[in-house]
């Protein structure tokens, strides 16, 4: 077994509307650097979240990673995602798909002040 399968990689991601609703923009942070896309369309703020766990797969993805845990500030996408609430069919057949591709997939929930992708969102806005 190598070193990917045996240690779970984790992923903080964060999505955001300026304003609500409005531009989106996203964030996912993995082993330090932050990936920050901005302008996937217009939406509100729980797009914006779906959108940002959709680009911590995709990363985790073309990184090869097999063992990852997402990190995000979003209960109610956590929740979604984790199959604790109803969703939004476009997102959570997508999110299936990718997620799939690995051998374990987690989700934790943590507050906003925790989420290192919310504080590279927050960088990003204001230029730092």
């Amino acid at each position: 077994m190598n070193e990917k399968q045996q240690q779970a990689v984790k992923l903080w991601f964060d999505g955001g509307a300026r304003p609500n609703p409005g531009p989106i923009e996203t964030a996912v942070v993995l082993r330090g650097v932050a990936d920050i896309r901005r302008g996937p369309g217009d939406g509100t703020n729980e797009q914006a979240e779906w959108l940002a766990l959709l680009h911590a797969l995709e990363i985790a993805t073309a990184q090869g990673l097999s063992d990852i845990i997402l990190i995000g500030d979003s209960l109610s996408v956590i929740r979604q995602a984790g199959g604790r609430q109803p969703s939004d069919s476009r997102y959570i057949d997508r999110f299936r798909a990718l997620a799939g591709g690995f051998d374990r997939v987690r989700l934790r929930h943590v507050g906003r002040s925790h989420n290192l992708a919310g504080g590279a969102l927050e960088r990003a806005r204001w230029g730092r």
